[in-house]
């Protein structure tokens, strides 16, 4: 893993210092956009990383602000904050036509990036896309909609909202501000063009974001080429060898310049 470094990039409320593991190659980067409260060491990340410094491809992981070794505060982040720093690396480190790999929430943002990037006519819009269990407008969708009554009162009415997590023994710490920006970002209700083509991976089994959830993306996408790889006995993580496999494979298979 190459030397990490910090880039100062605005977070919403100042600059706040994003940290990056960018590694030098040959071909499309692989940009790895992580999932809500993971950060560049996942299983997946590190995965993927391997596969590109043996196969001498350029690739790049950062961790968002509050995310990591990235600085400012979790509770701060948004995904317009997000979002833009995500442009910022990739402008910065990916290069020409990089592959993005958005995992989760990093889905929803892999997806933003790409219209962004294609509508101001970037170098960096993407060669190709690979979504894995894409959570997109999840803010609105997969957590406002589904919250009772009670849980939305204590959001307006106090800001936060700890939700208790599956995945870690300290809660999420869901905002006002999160719910009411991610508005801004919603993408389903519209036709989602990328410009390259895009693949799915999901897992039939994942309770948090549901396989009806990315066949409503998919419904999404009629502009771009799109595959969908279902892993009938896949939870949301999809971090076991064999999906790490499947991974790497699709990954492999994307359009390198």
């Amino acid at each position: 893993m190459d030397k990490l470094q910090f880039l100062d990039v605005d977070s919403g409320t100042g600059p706040v210092k994003i940290a990056v593991n960018a590694r030098s190659g040959q071909g499309s980067a692989l940009v790895w956009l992580g999932g809500f409260m993971s950060d560049m060491t996942s299983t997946k990340a590190g995965a993927i990383d391997t596969w590109a410094a043996a196969h001498g491809r350029p690739s790049v992981r950062f961790d968002y602000s509050g995310h990591g070794c990235s600085g400012g505060a979790f509770k701060d982040g948004t995904i317009s904050s997000w979002l833009d720093q995500s442009i910022r690396i990739i402008e910065t480190f990916a290069g020409t036509r990089p592959i993005l790999i958005g995992s989760s929430m990093g889905g929803w943002i892999a997806l933003l990036a790409a219209l962004k990037l294609k509508a101001s006519g970037s170098l960096s819009s993407p060669g190709g896309i690979v979504l894995i269990a894409p959570a997109v407008d999840f803010t609105e969708t997969l957590m406002w909609d589904a919250f009772p009554p009670e849980i939305k009162r204590q959001i307006e009415t106090t800001g936060l909202w700890e939700r208790p997590s599956a995945y870690s023994d300290a809660p999420y710490p869901i905002t006002r501000t999160l719910i009411e920006d991610g508005r801004r970002h919603l993408l389903f209700g519209k036709s989602i063009e990328t410009g390259c083509p895009v693949h799915i991976l999901q897992g039939a089994q994942d309770v948090d974001v549901p396989m009806a959830h990315a066949l409503t993306l998919l419904e999404h996408l009629p502009h771009d080429p799109v595959s969908v790889t279902i892993v009938p006995d896949g939870d949301h993580r999809l971090a076991r060898e064999a999906d790490i496999a499947k991974l790497v494979a699709i990954v492999a298979a994307m359009p390198a310049a």
